[in-house]
């Protein structure tokens, strides 16, 4: 049995097609098709169920998938520790990342590469917290920045990194005449641009409003911080948002920032890696970099 022959076969399960397979592992269709081949007549068993075109993975073929995958993972993190004991540590590390967190990853990523300059360093910022594990069990990511109060971590390491508080975004003269520490049901007055629903962020938002038998119904809704603090600087809108973003986004001109209390609206941050030991090197100095970068903001 060849790594080359379990590589294509993890990425035909992944690519479910084909073409798309051996165009990921840059080799023709016919070497792919053959070397899976091949990789079913030593198991004795069919792993590809053929027709015209791919109709899916038999049985024992969805069976030895997760196999399959451990294998490589595993081959590839061997590499990863022979290197880093000859040169130092090298490779890719593969890190998703929630949106709410993907305007503070640099207070993760920027330490790491300085501590490890020969890594090179892949973000993925538009995934949620189910779809980031999902990837680190399928061996596709080294580790995640997520949500940890959310379900599906078991057999996760989690490492917090910080608490997530929101707060109101909101043009100057819209807050002229009001409070000075307007609740929740003054900022609800406000024309609000917000997340969309579904994501996290906005989640807490509903679920904060629920508790205290209120509800908000948007005129804008965005996957974007960005475009939310974009509408923001117009001076004709509000927003309910993470306030780390504004340590790395410039706040709008004229706008101001108002912490909600009654009481405040917060959700953990963590980072997330897989508990296998011995696991990936670079996910275990990732870890390191991570609670020393904690512990020191402290």
């Amino acid at each position: 049995m060849l790594f080359r022959q379990l590589e294509y076969f993890a990425a035909l399960a992944r690519e479910r097609h084909f073409a798309r397979a051996a165009a990921a592992c840059h080799v023709s269709q016919p070497a792919l098709s053959e070397a899976i081949r091949k990789l079913e007549h030593e198991l004795k068993v069919p792993l590809v169920r053929r027709g015209r075109a791919f109709e899916g993975l038999t049985p024992e073929g969805e069976r030895l998938v997760p196999w399959a995958r451990r294998i490589l993972a595993d081959h590839d993190a061997l590499r990863q520790e022979v290197s880093a004991l000859r040169t130092g540590l090298t490779g890719e590390l593969r890190l998703g990342v929630v949106p709410a967190a993907s305007g503070t990853v640099a207070s993760l990523t920027d330490p790491f590469c300085a501590a490890h300059p020969l890594v090179r360093v892949r973000v993925e910022a538009s995934l949620r917290t189910a779809e980031i594990v999902d990837r680190i069990r399928r061996f596709e990511l080294d580790a995640g920045v997520v949500h940890p109060d959310e379900p599906h971590l078991e057999g996760l390491l989690v490492t917090p990194l910080y608490e997530e508080r929101q707060v109101l975004v909101a043009g100057g003269d819209l807050l002229a005449g009001r409070a000075e520490d307007p609740g929740w049901a003054e900022a609800l007055e406000l024309p609000m641009c917000l997340l969309h629903k579904g994501m996290r962020g906005r989640q807490l938002i509903d679920e904060a409003l629920a508790g205290r038998g209120l509800a908000v119904t948007p005129r804008l809704e965005t996957d974007s911080v960005v475009t939310l603090l974009a509408h923001v600087g117009t001076g004709r809108w509000a927003s309910i948002l993470p306030g780390s973003w504004l340590d790395t986004l410039r706040l709008p001109a004229g706008a101001r920032v108002v912490r909600l209390a009654d009481p405040p609206v917060t959700t953990p941050v963590a980072l997330v890696t897989g508990a296998t030991e011995p696991g990936s090197v670079l996910a275990r100095a990732l870890t390191r970099v991570a609670t020393a970068t904690r512990d020191a903001d402290g």
